[in-house]
């Protein structure tokens, strides 16, 4: 008799990157590496072992995560921490566009008076 790994409930489905920022998070939070059945245990959603290591081998080949071997498997951890992934995924957006001026432009208009200046002292140009 064959035993099936748990999946997700039958017609609901994560948005997309949904499941990448969960396995995220969790490795954030962890404080150490975590193998994928680790990070399958604490899942909010059951999934099957199988789905985690693919998201984690597919996080590692973008550059996310680092890997070591661990036993039969690979323990996972990321490569930054939270604010350093925040800012990547920020320079890998702005990157995506046609126009990076246009881009950057519209992106400093939008901040916050708040945020504008601390840009300007991140910066260096206190006015």
């Amino acid at each position: 008799m064959a035993t099936h790994e748990p999946q997700e409930p039958a017609g609901r489905r994560r948005a997309n990157g949904a499941l990448e920022e969960e396995i995220l998070g969790l490795l954030h939070t962890a404080g150490r590496a975590l193998t994928p059945g680790e990070v399958a245990e604490h899942l909010s959603t059951p999934l099957a072992h199988t789905t985690v290591a693919t998201t984690l081998a597919r996080l590692h080949t973008r550059g996310v995560l680092e890997r070591a071997p661990q036993g039969r498997s690979y323990a996972y951890t990321p490569v930054t921490d939270e604010s350093g992934m925040t800012a990547r995924h920020m320079r890998q957006v702005m990157e995506s566009g046609a126009d990076r001026e246009s881009v950057l432009t519209r992106f400093v208009d939008e901040l916050s008076d708040d945020d504008e200046d601390l840009l300007r002292r991140l910066l260096g140009t206190d006015e």
